[in-house]
């Protein structure tokens, strides 16, 4: 079967302002963000795509915008199922303020069992996001070839969640997966298995070096919950 090319969206407004964005509207690229999609042509040059499938919130599809222009013949499919997670209530708040809810905790350790105020569960996210790619796994091979490659631009705990299922992880141990923002991460399908072969590569080293406290990841370590804002 063939194989997805995940990219996260560019950084945004919204990662830059520590505000967990879900699908608030209007959520754009900032200007690293910008940069980081124009260089996305070239770090994919070498690959032949198929299809490009983007979620219909706007950083993603900003993101993939220099991809398209760079390939004029690439055909575009939005794709609702790869949409960011529903916080529900918690959407548009700051993340340092949402730290302090008990519902955190079980994001955090026990994230199968959270379902976010107003909005969905964690199990439901990955389950139709799953869905959507086994779906379009089948439509790329039937119309390009079992070994066709084709590229999808989500969301982190999106991306998270489809590397948990493709490694055969249960959704509790996914806050171990991190994106950066515009970090791609490519999973090759076969009829037997799912591989790995890459996650979160930035096409640099800057997302290793050290962290300040409390910067993306808090200071007992947790995952930032839509993904964090990456490299300073």
């Amino acid at each position: 079967m063939p194989t997805l090319i995940l990219v996260r969206h560019g950084r945004s407004t919204a990662n830059t302002a520590g505000v967990l964005a879900g699908r608030t509207p209007g959520v754009a690229l900032d200007e690293r963000g910008a940069a980081q999609a124009a260089a996305l042509p070239g770090r994919l040059a070498a690959l032949p795509l198929a299809a490009a499938v983007s979620s219909p919130l706007q950083r993603c599809r900003e993101t993939l915008e220099p991809l398209l222009a760079a390939r004029p013949g690439l055909p575009l499919h939005i794709e609702d199922r790869i949409s960011e997670c529903d916080y529900g209530d918690w959407s548009g708040r700051k993340l340092a303020e949402l730290t302090d809810e008990p519902l955190m905790t079980v994001v955090q350790q026990h994230p199968s069992a959270a379902a976010f105020p107003g909005g969905e569960s964690m199990r439901a996210m990955q389950s139709r996001a799953v869905d959507a790619v086994r779906e379009w796994n089948a439509r790329i091979e039937a119309e390009h070839g079992e070994n066709a490659a084709y590229v999808m631009c989500s969301h982190g705990d999106i991306i998270k969640a489809l590397v948990a299922d493709a490694l055969g992880l249960h959704l509790d141990l996914f806050q171990r997966v991190h994106a950066d923002p515009c970090s791609v991460t490519a999973i090759r399908y076969t009829r037997l298995r799912p591989y790995l072969v890459r996650l979160g590569d930035t096409g640099d080293l800057a997302g290793l070096a050290p962290r300040e406290p409390g910067q993306d990841a808090g200071a007992a370590g947790d995952a930032t919950v839509g993904g964090g804002a990456g490299a300073p």
